[in-house]
């Protein structure tokens, strides 16, 4: 791929091109390996179409203090390329290998830049004290009161007891809130107040218990937000932040604010 990318910009007549370099330290994604080093450099400093712009590499279990003894070893190894690298070219690109938890628990391995990824969000690795910044919230269609014996929902899994006051909120798979919060296993919160999903996510809508809440039609059912963290839903679903907030659909509406 780099001599591709050189011979591109060499045919455009382009100098200095910036590209970055990746090193493999052990994710073993992308990148190259120690013994790749001497091959690059030469082939690095036998043109003058592309510039090095950074060094980086990427740590596999930043976020796990079982992984730190790894962690270690691939700061390690990626400093030993990435020296091979700088010590010969006439030029310092930035060196990076950080990620959100490695900038919080390995502040030895900052070197030039970091790569803040879902601390962005307010998510943290190490208990700081981050804000969260994004909520996803909807608001209640309609509300019915449901008899003692009647079934919610698809297939008529979520069997009442008693009379419930039954809400249906306008978001569902299709938009990312998960089928597996199906039949109590996920709530929302509506007036402070979380209340349960009740028969199985539909694709467009879900249904949830809002007995003893007080909620009116329109009003917000909040997803996720500063009352009811990513972390949460993520543990439910046996899964990480990142896929809770990568699953949400195009379709759903984003609105940003800034200071």
């Amino acid at each position: 791929m780099l001599d591709d990318i050189i011979r591109a910009a060499e045919t455009k007549g382009l100098e200095s091109l910036p590209v970055h370099i990746k090193i493999d330290s052990g994710m073993h994604r992308l990148g190259f390996y120690r013994e790749d080093m001497p091959a690059l450099l030469e082939r690095l400093q036998s043109q003058k179409a592309v510039q090095v712009a950074s060094v980086f590499s990427h740590l596999a279990g930043s976020d796990e203090a079982q992984f730190d003894t790894f962690t270690h070893e691939q700061a390690a190894y990626f400093k030993h390329c990435s020296d091979s690298l700088i010590t010969s070219l006439p030029y310092h690109p930035l060196l990076h290998i950080c990620n959100t938890a490695g900038i919080e628990r390995f502040p030895e391995y900052h070197f030039d830049m970091c790569r803040l990824g879902i601390g962005m969000y307010g998510l943290s690795f190490a208990g700081a004290k981050l804000h969260n910044v994004c909520t996803l919230k909807t608001t209640i269609l309609s509300i019915k009161t449901v008899g003692a014996g009647s079934t919610i929902g698809y297939g008529r899994h979520t069997q009442l007891t008693e009379p419930r006051q039954i809400a249906v909120i306008p978001i569902g798979y299709a938009d990312g809130f998960d089928r597996r919060f199906s039949n109590y296993g996920g709530e929302v919160v509506v007036r402070g107040k979380r209340c349960p999903v009740v028969g199985n996510v539909c694709m467009d809508q879900a249904m949830i218990d809002v007995t003893g809440t007080d909620a009116q039609v329109g009003d917000y059912a909040i997803v996720f937000g500063d009352n009811l963290p990513i972390e949460e839903l993520a543990d439910k679903l046996q899964t990480i932040p990142y896929e809770v907030l990568t699953s949400i659909s195009r379709r759903v509406q984003r609105v940003y604010f800034h200071e």
